[in-house]
């Protein structure tokens, strides 16, 4: 192995683990006070991360020349996309937080710095070539999540939320590791390319067991049905720039792990795997669509929303062909950008003394007292609900396109209808502002970075998107293809 290769290949998460380590030593001795300037550096940081990974993924790099460390980590095309996102989706956490922080005279330095490892660990997690690495990745994700989800220490509703978040991740967590134990036991290694080896001559009872265990654990990080359980209490609970964190980054790092994990150590059985993701899929679209409709608070009705956009994912991904690779990496981006602008929307919806308003009812009239948030929120209700011809519907689209193309069209149909029933609770929110009599509860100032945030998601999911859709779709036909091509 040529390690000055490896080490060049890594370059990305050496240049956020450096940074992070010298951040705390910043923290240490400039204390809260140095906040502000540690999330700038923090975000310079990613943003430097970012033009690192740039070239693998406009370069197309796939193959053994991406392979770190004997294939314990792929830093291809793949890799490449997923922590693009990612890092936009942490910058994006880091620059709305000040605002919303010190308002509960509760900024601290700490905040960048676990947000800064946490998107390292997701980095590792999509790279993963080997189950170790695997691991690695997704508990340096975890720790610093369960700190960000508990952040608001005086607040009750983030103290459960981060309990809760711990509890169930170390349950996911152990069920993980159970299934890569199997696995390794009946492979007898923990390399991807050496399961997809193993296995090339059949499945053995055990190994399947591991697939289901391993699924299981992976399948909370993306809250899919049935592990969403903790997704709406966390959402509602933790402070609202971490939420936006949550409902972003960790899903793309959960889908890319789940891709890898299926797509290149099992790749080559995936009769085995594919009915479980067939049921992962139908069940959080329904059970998110069916969640939501009673739900009152925007933040509940936005975990729900991810529990069913999880599953119209996840559907790309049961169909386990590059053109189901691709579709699920472009929906990703679309579910990023819609998101973002969602939460940038709550973060703006404050009373005239600056308490942020989440209950649904409140934003009564909200076209008539505040004509630019409600169109801004609207437009995140159309797209999430896949209405055309805003961007949302083109994700949708491709992922439904892809099953059909791969004789999955009873799946397709069932995806389509059960959308069908979720865009009732987006429109319910539409209808709300549009038609009721205002409430006029909404009456504080908005902070510049919110404002921005919002303006770019909505730009990029209006209309407008669909000049995105050929440059966007080489990048993540490439990306699928590194990943086909990892082993």
């Amino acid at each position: 192995m040529d390690w000055s290769q490896s080490l060049r290949l890594i370059a990305p998460e050496e240049t956020l683990s450096i940074a992070g380590l010298i951040l705390l030593l910043v923290a240490a001795w400039g204390g809260d006070k140095a906040s502000r300037l540690i999330s700038i550096l923090s975000v310079a940081a990613l943003v430097a991360a970012g033009v690192m990974v740039s070239p693998a993924l406009c370069g197309g790099a796939m193959g053994p020349d991406t392979s770190a460390f004997f294939g314990q980590f792929h830093a291809d095309a793949f890799a490449s996309y997923a922590k693009i996102l990612i890092y936009i989706s942490a910058a994006a956490s880091l620059v709305i937080a000040p605002a919303f922080f010190e308002r509960f005279k509760a900024m601290r330095a700490e905040y960048p710095i676990l947000v800064l490892f946490a998107a390292l660990g997701m980095g590792i997690m999509v790279s993963a070539g080997d189950l170790l690495t695997l691991y690695i990745g997704l508990e340096m994700n975890s720790l610093a999540a369960y700190v960000l989800a508990a952040f608001l220490r005086n607040d009750g509703r983030s103290a459960e939320a981060g309990l809760k978040y711990f509890v169930l991740g170390a349950l996911a967590s152990g069920i993980l590791l159970f299934g890569m134990s199997l696995t390794y036991g009946f492979t007898g290694t923990t390399s991807f390319s050496g399961i997809n080896a193993a296995l090339a001559d059949g499945l053995s009872n055990g190994a399947l067991f591991g697939i289901v265990f391993m699924l299981a654990g992976l399948a909370f990080k993306v809250s899919a049905v049935p592990f969403h359980m903790w997704t709406p209490d966390v959402y509602e609970g933790a402070p609202t720039p971490v939420t936006m964190f949550f409902a972003t980054a960790p899903k793309v790092a959960g889908m890319g792990l789940m891709m890898r994990v299926l797509l290149d150590a099992f790749g080559d059985q995936a009769a085995a795997w594919q009915q479980i993701v067939l049921f992962l899929a139908l069940a959080s679209i329904v059970v998110g669509a069916l969640g939501a409709i009673g739900q009152t608070n925007i933040k509940r009705l936005m975990a729900y929303s991810s529990i069913n956009n999880a599953g119209f994912i996840l559907v790309g991904l049961a169909v386990a062909t590059p053109e189901g690779a691709s579709a699920m990496l472009f929906y990703l981006a679309i579910y990023v950008a819609m998101s973002l602008g969602g939460f940038a929307v709550i973060l703006m919806l404050k009373d005239e003394n600056g308490d942020y308003v989440e209950h649904i009812p409140s934003f009564a009239g909200l076209s008539r007292t505040r004509p630019g948030l409600a169109l801004g929120l609207a437009m995140v209700m159309f797209s999430l609900a896949g209405i055309p011809p805003l961007f949302g519907f083109w994700g949708k689209f491709l992922v439904f396109k892809a099953a059909v193309d791969g004789g999955m069209i009873a799946l397709a149909a069932l995806g389509f209808a059960a959308s069908v029933i979720g865009a009732f609770y987006y429109l319910k929110v539409v209808k709300i502002m549009y038609f009721d009599e205002p409430a006029d509860v909404v009456k504080g100032e908005s902070d510049v970075w919110h404002k921005l945030i919002l303006v770019i998601s909505c730009v990029v999911i209006s209309p407008l998107g669909f000049f995105l859709t050929k440059w966007l779709g080489g990048l993540t036909d490439t990306a699928a293809t590194a990943l086909f091509h990892a082993l």
